[in-house]
């Protein structure tokens, strides 16, 4: 069952709020203001309320939605983790105060981070619209200028190497099988470990990459080759699982394990496809001088990441997906989009445009240089303005 907000204050409540109200940041003071609206408490408390068909009226009482926004945006601020967030709430007498929580007991990661997943898309959309409704509201913003932009939001990924990504599926691929021998014990193809082989062969590739030279560079092509055929070697025997799983030869005498044993094998199959990509464009790279081999791969957990070149000094390639970003005066954001492909920055300012009020500036910046503009903005509007400088 899950509350708007906490209904009963406590004793400890009043003394929190007499020692630390003086202690608040300024913007702990804006935002408290604005969380206050019935509107968006409404929209996460619907939203909590169908995590299951019957968490209106039924269960223990859990997080209440006011908690939730609140600890969700400290996190965001803050750029913690659901880890960090729950040790510095339970820490920290102004987060309690600032977050409602006071007197009561602090969620736990885990507990914030499955409601924070009950926040879909939809909802974040929803609540969103409804920050910029007050924005207007509040006049903070006219909608006089807008400014268009894209970046990166970065994947949670070590940087992508063709031999560290083949040691990544020899691990997964190793560990999968581990547990499926544990469930079904040692019948069928037997679990070979060839992890310490292939920490050989990076080191290998790693000492030899470092040097320079022809003669260091076939060095690294034989210390491929060899984590190639370890590596399918491994990929093979996790395809004999896999089939054993399906004809009954690796099974469990009991109906959960045996559920668990299926669900290996549909990640055992899934990695199987990922990791045989990654020995095909490490193949096409090394020893063919391809870098531009057709479905590349940068991560075997996180597979729609894509590479991202935007011309920064400081950090040429980034691996990641690629955010649309349109703000308004004060630094609103009034627009935001998540391409699953990156598409060319050319045609992404017309439709942005649409937004633009009439008689109104529309502002760009990076990417988004060029005369053609100029025509291509005429259909929207003749009274708006396309000003060719940035403004920040």
């Amino acid at each position: 069952m899950i509350d708007l907000r906490h209904t009963q204050r406590n004793f400890g409540d009043g003394f929190i709020h007499e020692t630390v109200d003086e202690l608040w940041e300024e913007w702990m003071r804006q935002a408290d203001k604005v969380l206050e609206d019935e509107t968006l408490l409404a929209t996460v408390h619907e939203a909590l309320q169908k995590r299951h068909p019957r968490s209106r009226t039924h269960g223990r009482p859990g997080t209440p939605a006011e908690v939730v926004l609140r600890m969700l945006l400290l996190k965001h601020i803050r750029n913690w983790s659901f880890e960090e967030l729950e040790r510095e709430v339970r820490a920290n007498l102004v987060y309690r105060q600032f977050t409602r929580i006071g007197a009561e007991k602090v969620p736990d990661a885990k507990t914030l981070g499955r409601v924070a997943r009950a926040l879909a898309p939809p909802v974040i959309e929803t609540i969103h619209s409804r920050m910029v409704a007050l924005a207007q509201e509040q006049k903070v913003v006219s909608g006089r200028r807008m400014r268009v932009d894209t970046t990166v939001v970065e994947a949670n990924i070590h940087y992508p190497t063709d031999s560290s990504l083949l040691g990544d599926g020899v691990r997964v691929l190793t560990r999968l099988m581990t547990k499926v021998t544990e469930i079904a014990g040692k019948v069928g193809t037997k679990l070979r470990d060839r992890r310490r082989s292939v920490q050989r062969r990076l080191i290998e590739i790693g000492r030899a990459s470092r040097s320079p030279g022809k003669s260091a560079q076939e060095k690294v092509k034989t210390a491929y080759g060899k984590l190639l055929e370890v590596t399918q070697r491994v990929m093979g025997q996790a395809k004999k699982f896999s089939t054993e799983i399906s004809q009954g030869i690796k099974r469990a005498s009991e109906l959960l394990p045996q559920a668990a044993l299926q669900a290996l094998q549909r990640e055992l199959d899934t990695m199987v496809v990922r990791v045989g990509q990654v020995i095909r464009q490490t193949q096409a790279r090394v020893f063919d001088g391809n870098t531009h081999a057709e479905g590349k791969l940068v991560s075997l957990f996180e597979p729609d990441t894509e590479i991202i070149r935007k011309g920064k000094a400081s950090k040429p390639t980034e691996f990641g997906k690629l955010v649309k970003i349109q703000e308004a005066e004060n630094q609103i954001i009034i627009a935001y989009e998540v391409y699953a492909q990156r598409p060319n920055d050319h045609d992404l300012l017309v439709p942005a445009g649409a937004l633009a009020r009439p008689n109104r500036w529309l502002v760009k910046r990076g990417g988004f240089t060029g005369g053609c503009y100029e025509r291509d903005f005429q259909w929207l509007s003749s009274s708006r303005k396309l000003m060719a400088t940035e403004w920040c």
